[in-house]
């Protein structure tokens, strides 16, 4: 009995030691590979100078980055809360789960049909090519597939990726459209940058004024005429603070020529000049915009013109 039980040891002792030298042999032969496959992170996100992403409709978009900061390809200013999203989701990439065998040739074909090239550069020189497609089961990780630089050819085995600490899908994250890259800031100014504002009412031409900010702490309110007129300075220094960061709801670019016609063919109902301490002026034309059915039964007044929202067209330039 004695021997039978120190039969049953050792056979169990060679049968472990098998399959752990199995898979250490399978683990070390393959896991170059894996790990490269694995490997979407970039670092140092502070070297990339330029993100080239592309879907399979023909939509492309390269951001720059250049010394007053990232531009799109028309050179409008990035949205810095974008672009910071971006470089963040690039620098915190990671792997969530593989895919399994019986699910790999259906993520391959769906992404095929359905993903975002996404290219980073450093200078001239690619750093990082991968493709973005479709979300988990569970929208809280995002397929994606790694290119093996050195040949150009993808990786075979494709990733759920996610960022730890955040459950949602990252797809939302690489936009290729160029609008919604553009810098909403229209007006952002802070009282030392300015020398003066000029605000002409078309409509009640008697309450235009004009702001000279002779410091940071002594202003003039005078009429257009150059009346002098009495003001309450924590008023005025709450006024002046309003001219920071003064944004765009939407970007209309797809809109019938009627409108177009009718903004640019109107009278201005503000005409905004704002001069700065270097002696540049810009100038703010802003159009009424007229009231809907809608808006007018949310407030339960008839108004003529949209209470909230009013039209600012862009100066070419």
């Amino acid at each position: 009995m004695k021997n039978k039980s120190s039969l049953i040891v050792i056979t169990l002792l060679a049968i472990l030691c098998a399959v752990s030298f199995y898979i250490y042999k399978n683990k070390t032969s393959g896991s170059t590979i894996d790990k490269e496959s694995r490997d979407f992170k970039i670092e140092d996100t502070a070297s990339v100078t330029k993100i080239f992403m592309a879907d399979k409709n023909g939509n492309s978009i390269t951001l720059e980055r250049t010394k007053t900061g990232w531009v799109t390809p028309n050179k409008y200013p990035c949205r810095a809360d974008a672009i910071n999203l971006l470089l963040y989701t690039m620098k915190m990439l990671d792997v969530k789960s593989t895919v399994s065998k019986n699910a790999k040739a259906g993520v391959i074909k769906q992404m095929i049909g359905h993903s975002i090239k996404v290219q980073a550069f450093h200078n001239d020189e690619l750093i990082k090519q991968y493709y973005v497609g479709h979300e988990g089961m569970d929208n809280d990780a995002t397929y994606m597939i790694l290119t093996d630089l050195d040949n150009m050819e993808n990786y075979e085995e494709p990733f759920l990726m996610c960022i730890p600490g955040f459950n949602g899908y990252l797809s939302s994250r690489y936009i290729l459209n160029e609008n919604e890259w553009r810098e909403r800031v229209v007006i952002n100014y802070i009282p030392p940058q300015m020398k003066a504002i000029k605000v002409e009412f078309s409509e009640f031409p008697d309450s235009s004024f004009v702001i000279k900010l002779n410091s940071t702490t002594n202003f003039e309110l005078q009429k257009l005429n150059g009346t002098q007129l009495p003001f309450d300075e924590v008023r005025m220094k709450q006024y002046l603070a309003y001219f920071q960061n003064i944004s765009y709801e939407k970007l209309l670019t797809k809109v019938n020529q009627r409108l177009v016609d009718s903004i640019q063919n109107a009278v201005p109902f503000i005409k905004l000049s704002i001069t700065s301490n270097q002696n540049e002026t810009k100038e703010f034309n802003f159009v009424r915009k007229n009231s809907t059915w809608e808006i007018n039964k949310k407030y339960g007044v008839e108004y003529k013109y949209d209470p909230d929202r009013f039209f600012y067209e862009f100066q070419h330039r």
